[in-house]
């Protein structure tokens, strides 16, 4: 069995480190390289950089934090937010990240993930979904009749977009198998309802998911004991784990974390 990764997970806004509940109400969590490197010291797999409101506000991913959380460390970096076009993909890829992750703009143009695909690798293509339960109607403007043909009505799970503001009308088990199809060689995939909450990975979602597609699922949205995150990898088939709060607020450190899975039997890095 390969390791299983412990993700940290940078939420950048304004240049700032910022966590919030439920994708609202923000808090201020520190300095990004600064953070970056203390991830890395402590025994982190991968950086997860994420400007999460560069979709929202129409504007390009912060290069020059890329750049400088990149040029600090020398763990795999994936970043996303803001990432419209081929040339976005490169444009990341050649400021030091080794993997983009897609969200607003896979739903928008599903093409993306196809052609990043093909010109840059599947390796570096994640697909990041952020989803919500939902009693099986949907409030949303659907992006795109045919899209939601191929992929589906929400059933249990509803896609949201725009850093989880705006939801899409499919389903997030059929988009992910959707995006693979495409080309995506990992998702991302974020529990909105329990982003923030400490409550734990919404570990049904996993299990629908990781049950469906072929590549590496990262479960997000949820930590707060160490028991989360082994139930997400032991129970919901998890690839990685990734975490922000626990992780900022010193709540645990990485290698609590990788030293509780290990004695549960879990292959960490250590």
């Amino acid at each position: 069995m390969l390791a299983k990764r412990i993700i940290p997970c940078l939420d950048v806004n304004a240049g700032r480190v910022v966590k919030g509940i439920n994708f609202v109400n923000l808090t201020d969590a520190g300095d990004p390289v600064e953070s970056a490197k203390l991830y890395e010291k402590e025994g982190a797999d991968e950086i997860v950089f994420l400007d999460i409101t560069a979709s929202v506000d129409n504007r390009a991913t912060m290069v020059n934090v890329v750049r400088r959380t990149a040029e600090t460390i020398f763990l795999p970096l994936t970043v996303g937010g803001g990432i419209r076009t081929v040339d976005d993909i490169r444009r990341m890829l050649s400021n030091g990240a080794d993997k983009v992750s897609l969200n607003t703009a896979a739903v928008r143009d599903p093409d993306l993930i196809s052609r990043g695909a093909e010109e840059f690798g599947v390796q570096c293509i994640v697909v990041a979904i952020d989803a919500k339960r939902t009693n099986g109607t949907s409030d949303a403007q659907p992006a795109d009749a045919e899209l939601i043909e191929k992929v589906g009505h929400p059933v249990e799970y509803e896609v949201y977009v725009n850093g989880g503001r705006t939801p899409v009308g499919l389903d997030a088990v059929g988009w992910a198998k959707y995006v693979v199809a495409r080309g995506a060689g990992e998702i991302l995939l974020t529990s909105i309802d329990r982003d923030g909450t400490n409550s734990g990975y919404d570990i049904d979602m996993l299990k629908r998911i990781t049950k469906e597609v072929n590549v590496p699922v990262i479960a997000s949205g949820g930590a707060g004991t160490l028991e989360h995150f082994y139930e997400a990898i032991a129970e919901g088939n998890a690839d990685a784990v990734l975490a922000a709060s626990v992780f900022h607020f010193g709540k645990f450190k990485i290698t609590e974390v990788k030293n509780y899975l290990s004695r549960k039997g879990v292959p960490v890095r250590i």
